[in-house]
């Protein structure tokens, strides 16, 4: 999960002759997914922070990243289908998504491409209007595009996450979370076998899922061919997953974890068990073990495994928590997740070019520019919530209710 996934879990229903509770306390209840937003976000920061600026102090023996993305996972998992069952109505859906993730998006691409005669683009990023196609639908980890910035890439898993959510929701076939774990998760294994890398590439795939997402989304929105064009954004997603990603099994395995997190959810509202969300646990550990393509470090089985078990047990944990009052710097941190996820990366960037390489710089001076650097991060990503995505929440709002 990315941080994307902030929309609001549904409250329980409220049985017959039972008290509602109180705004404070129903917030309580909800402060444990924003702790695990907050404890997300900063554990992708530290990911990006250390090798520049301290790293002596960065793990090797866990990924901080992979950690922070995954929690952010569990937690889309586990809300954004409940989100879309609570109302029921899949245009007031989009609406929401639209306006919670893509006016933040918008503007840090701005800014990333504003500033390239002074920090260049990376050069994953295609020179033509494939990468506009791309970051347009933001499925471009699953077309081979990348990024302006480079946290952007998990936004293309939730993407097609919500693709699929809204196909098997449509569809009436949405509840079967446990079984959709276990087959994405065992598919992670498989495709890690027999599937090396992307096996459709081009800027082609960039334009046709543009059109695809673009027409699919219409029909969505409008109510006009509803299943038809949801079942074929569905479809799409899955296609892309596999032919698509740069590292197919990655992209596979993390629908496993999600709809995981889904499962969780059904179980703890007595709708399910918890079997298949063991035994996705069990398949998504050994996915990397046998598969072609596994080069990054944090891949390594003992590493992956530590960090999928870290990950477990800080979801386990903070839900074992759920309805006790948290730290409030971890709630706030929460609220600022999806801005500290997508600005940090850009903003350390800016920050190294003014400081220099200082990975053989005396520690003093290097914890001095950390903390400096970390201020300047959440300063920016407290303001980019209250002025950018506070704001266009509140309109996305509005224009579903109308």
């Amino acid at each position: 999960m990315s941080p994307a996934a902030a929309a609001q879990p549904p409250p329980k229903p409220t049985p017959p002759g039972h008290p509602t509770l109180p705004p404070t306390a129903a917030a309580e209840r909800l402060a444990w997914l924003d702790a695990l937003r907050g404890i997300g976000a900063m554990a992708v920061v530290a990911e990006h922070l250390l090798p520049w600026f301290l790293p002596s102090l960065r793990p090797f023996w866990f990924s901080l990243g992979v950690y922070g993305i995954m929690v952010f996972f569990l937690v889309s998992g586990y809300i954004i289908p409940a989100s879309l069952e609570r109302h029921g109505d899949v245009r007031r859906f989009w609406i929401g998504r639209a306006f919670r993730l893509y006016p933040l998006y918008l503007g840090v691409t701005a800014l990333v491409v504003g500033l390239a005669w002074w920090v260049p683009v990376r050069g994953e990023v295609p020179r033509d209007g494939s990468a506009v196609a791309a970051h347009a639908t933001m499925l471009l980890d699953v077309v081979s595009v990348g990024g302006v910035a480079d946290t952007m890439w998990t936004l293309s898993y939730e993407m097609v996450f919500y693709l699929l959510v809204t196909a098997l929701f449509v569809a009436g076939v949405h509840r079967r979370s446990g079984l959709l774990a276990v087959l994405f998760a065992a598919g992670s294994v498989v495709v890690g076998v027999a599937v090396a890398g992307a096996v459709v590439s081009g800027g082609w795939v960039a334009y046709a899922s543009a059109a695809v997402f673009a027409a699919g989304l219409a029909c969505v929105v409008s109510g006009r061919f509803r299943a038809a064009g949801a079942c074929a954004l569905g479809l799409m997603g899955v296609t892309l997953l596999v032919l698509g990603s740069r590292v197919p099994w990655m992209g596979v395995t993390v629908l496993g974890v999600m709809f995981a997190g889904t499962a969780v959810h059904r179980w703890e509202r007595g709708r399910g068990t918890l079997w298949p969300v063991a035994a996705a646990a069990a398949l998504v550990a050994v996915a990397p073990v046998r598969a072609v393509m596994s080069g990054w470090w944090w891949a390594e089985p003992d590493v992956w495994i530590t960090t999928l078990v870290l990950a477990a047990v800080t979801f386990a944990g903070a839900m074992a928590l759920r309805g006790r009052r948290l730290p409030r710097l971890l709630t706030w941190l929460g609220l600022i997740s999806y801005s500290l996820y997508l600005v940090h990366h850009p903003l350390l960037k800016y920050f190294y070019e003014v400081t220099g390489d200082l990975r053989r710089s005396p520690l003093p001076l290097q914890l001095a520019m950390s903390v400096a650097a970390l201020a300047v991060v959440l300063g920016v990503s407290a303001l980019a919530y209250r002025f950018v995505e506070r704001p266009m929440q509140a309109l996305g709002r509005r224009l579903a209710r109308a």
